[in-house]
């Protein structure tokens, strides 16, 4: 499997950002880490592994991104009003860096499809529904999608802009929406075991159903925990059979 690391100093988060790509053709699969992990989570954690045959076979060309949560959500002594404006530093970074990268070395026809399980879901489905003319679908894996439960209580127009339980509700433009009802990626998935809460996938599914967004809600058993395991199952399986 053809694997390569790159980086460079990004203007939007004025910090090294690094970025690994693995297989040499396909459709563009953006991974967003989870929590305050890096670049290399997905593949550390053998999820990459689990992919192999559809990166191997040139199905689909895999993208790995650092989160900057440690510097936002996940900080424990930053000022809210400042994680919020790192958030939105690093959404600038995928629109305007990260998305040309992979059109550089992919084409600027190739679709991007962004994935993430748990914070790296809600980083994932928010960066699509803001931006449906970007990117072409999203698998969200055990996502929360109200990012007051990251950001404690804390609100302003950064929070409600990037909290799709939110902004989806009260989305009116024309446009946008029209973008997204003709995307035929939208995938919530979610497992029924320990630390998982599907009721959150189940109540943004009914917030899409209410915008008369076309997507598909896949709720996976008690067995599948928040953990590697059920996103090592879910990824693989929406590959093979969705794609």
């Amino acid at each position: 499997m053809h694997r390569n690391i790159d980086g460079w100093h990004s203007p939007s988060l004025n910090r090294h950002m690094d970025i690994v790509t693995y297989g040499h053709y396909g459709f563009a699969l953006l991974l967003l880490p989870t929590a305050a992990a890096d670049f290399l989570e997905y593949e550390r954690f053998q999820l990459i592994e689990s992919i192999r045959p559809f990166i191997d076979s040139g199905k689909v060309k895999v993208f790995s991104i650092n989160s900057i949560n440690s510097e936002s959500w996940m900080h424990q002594t930053m000022l809210p009003h400042h994680k919020a404006m790192r958030h939105q530093d690093f959404n600038h970074y995928v629109y305007t860096e990260v998305i040309p990268y992979i059109k550089d070395n992919t084409s600027w026809d190739t679709p991007i499809i962004v994935c993430g399980a748990s914070l790296g879901a809600l980083h994932s489905a928010n960066l699509f529904f803001k931006r449906p003319d970007l990117l072409d679908g999203v698998i969200a894996m055990s996502g929360i999608y109200d990012l007051t439960y990251y950001s404690k209580g804390f609100w302003n127009d950064d929070v409600y802009f990037n909290s799709p339980v939110h902004y989806i509700g009260n989305l009116n433009d024309h446009n946008i929406l029209t973008q997204i009802r003709h995307r035929h990626h939208i995938h919530i998935l979610a497992g029924s075991g320990p630390y998982e809460d599907p009721d959150a996938s189940r109540a943004f599914s009914e917030l899409l159903h209410h915008k008369s967004i076309p997507h598909e809600l896949d709720i996976w058993g008690h067995d599948m925990g928040h953990d590697w395991p059920t996103w090592r199952a879910m990824l693989p399986h929406y590959l093979g059979t969705r794609f």
